[in-house]
Formats: C-alpha cells, sequence, structure tokens
C-alpha cells in the first residue's frame, strides 16, 4: 500500500513501489508456476505417459517443483517486507 503524506519522501515511495511490482509479479508466477503442477498432469501425462503410478520428480518436474518453492519463499519475503515498511 503506498502512502502518499507530506512525511513519505520519494525513496520511501519508490520503495514501496518496488515492492508491491514485485509481490504481484512473484504472485503471478507463483500461481502459474502451481497450475502447472496440477495433480495428474504431469510433464509426463502430456505425452502419453501413465498418470496413475507414483513415481520421483525428474527433469523438467523437478525443476518446476523446486522453482516452485523458491518462488513461495521469495514471495513470503517479500510480502514480510512489505508488511514491515507500512508500519
Amino acid at each position: 500500500m503506498v502512502c502518499f503524506t507530506k512525511s513519505a519522501g520519494p525513496a520511501t515511495i519508490l520503495r514501496d513501489m518496488i515492492l508491491n511490482i514485485a509481490q504481484l509479479a512473484l504472485a503471478l508466477l507463483l500461481v502459474t508456476a502451481i497450475l502447472l503442477q496440477a495433480r495428474g498432469s504431469g510433464a509426463g501425462l502430456a505425452f502419453g505417459g501413465d498418470g496413475n503410478v507414483y513415481r520421483t520428480r525428474r527433469g523438467v518436474e523437478k525443476k518446476l517443483h523446486a522453482g516452485t518453492v523458491v518462488l513461495a519463499v521469495l514471495f513470503l519475503s517479500v510480502a514480510l517486507l512489505n508488511t514491515l515498511f507500512t508500519f
């Protein structure tokens, strides 16, 4: 939330805008990464693989999972920073 008051200098406004934009971008990336991991629709299923067998993540699925975890941690960090700087 950007507060335009007399006490907020240009640096504060810029920081708030950057945090808000970063949080929005991370949210969109995180939602996309989660939707790509929909249960039962792995990358192997798209190419005719069987989706009912439990197997370990490999290749693209493993990287997508790791990337989703990183995005989640980054999103949480930016959200906490945004909250801390708001008050």
